[in-house]
């Protein structure tokens, strides 16, 4: 191939990556921008929707798009749950103190990780695709399912939008996240939101998963590196804006995608960190970010 389909190549295998990485970061800025905690072991309720992706299909029997969809629904639920419990365990008791939940969220990686490793074990395991249907394009063909995952991406984005600026629990989270005294004052119940939106951002992590797993593997450490992306595109993006975090998914997949093809996944890296260093020098709050006042 020449430089127009190597390009071409690049630019899909870039736009999956955003795909995933969107929906990943959007969750730990939710829980970010509401709660003004950050959570490091976001990237560990990645790793169990992929864990329990391939639990759940290797579980249910007859075409792989059965144990898919069952994943789809199942595993952000059971992940959702579990963030939930976290929160009412771990983060509610230290009355979401910023340095301890730090802390707190550390530990909470660890246990999950080692938890996995307990019962899931060492082994990366594949997870079967829900089709095989390749689309055949003028240089090469490719895969119907990685441009499913886009299409997904783009409508679970587009339905989070429109719940947070066009419903009721939209408005509620959004006036949490201004000013949670006054809203507690109204009557709303700030613990409540806090734990739907720490759960939420759990399951738009594990949905990332699930849409992902098919075309990796599920491993035990494999939530490192979403997590380090979800920081770098919220840094860039700024804190709790969708837009933000969009446009900085696709930046930072796209340049993954076409350096690591035509130079090296390293560069890429370099590239990136390039990127928030200048993004924190010169704009703090984000490309898309508002200053704090």
């Amino acid at each position: 191939m020449h430089f127009g389909p190597h390009l071409l190549l690049a630019t899909l295998e870039g736009l999956v990556t955003s795909a995933v990485l969107a929906l990943t970061a959007l969750g730990l800025s939710l829980v970010f921008g509401v709660m003004r905690v950050v959570n490091v072991a976001h990237g560990e309720f990645f790793m169990l929707g992929a864990v329990l992706a391939w639990a759940i299909t290797s579980a249910i029997g007859g075409h792989p798009a059965l144990g898919f969809l069952a994943a789809l629904v199942i595993a952000p639920l059971i992940v959702g749950a579990i963030a939930l419990v976290a929160e009412r365990l771990v983060l509610r008791r230290l009355d979401y103190n910023p340095e301890a939940t730090i802390v707190a969220t550390i530990g909470m990686l660890y246990i999950i990780q080692q938890l996995a490793l307990t019962f899931y074990g060492p082994e990366a395991r594949p997870v079967e695709p829900p089709f095989s249907y390749r689309i055949v394009l003028p240089w090469f063909g490719y895969s119907g399912y990685k441009l499913s995952i886009i299409a997904a991406s783009a409508l679970l984005l587009i339905a989070t939008w429109l719940v947070l600026t066009r419903t009721r629990i939209g408005l509620i989270m959004r006036a949490t996240q201004y000013d949670s005294e006054t809203t507690q004052a109204f009557g709303i119940p700030v613990g409540r939101v806090y734990g739907g939106v720490f759960a939420l951002g759990a399951m738009l992590a594990a949905i990332a998963a699930v849409l992902i797993v098919p075309i990796s593997q599920a491993h035990y450490l494999m939530g490192q590196d979403p997590l380090l992306l979800s920081f770098i595109v919220i840094i860039i993006g700024g804190l709790g804006s969708l837009r933000g975090t969009v446009v900085a998914a696709v930046l930072i997949g796209l340049s993954d995608g076409i350096v690591s093809m035509f130079f090296s996944p390293t560069l890429a890296k370099i590239i990136a960190t390039l990127l928030v260093a200048m993004v924190l020098v010169f704009r703090p709050q984000g490309l898309f970010g508002t200053a704090s006042r």
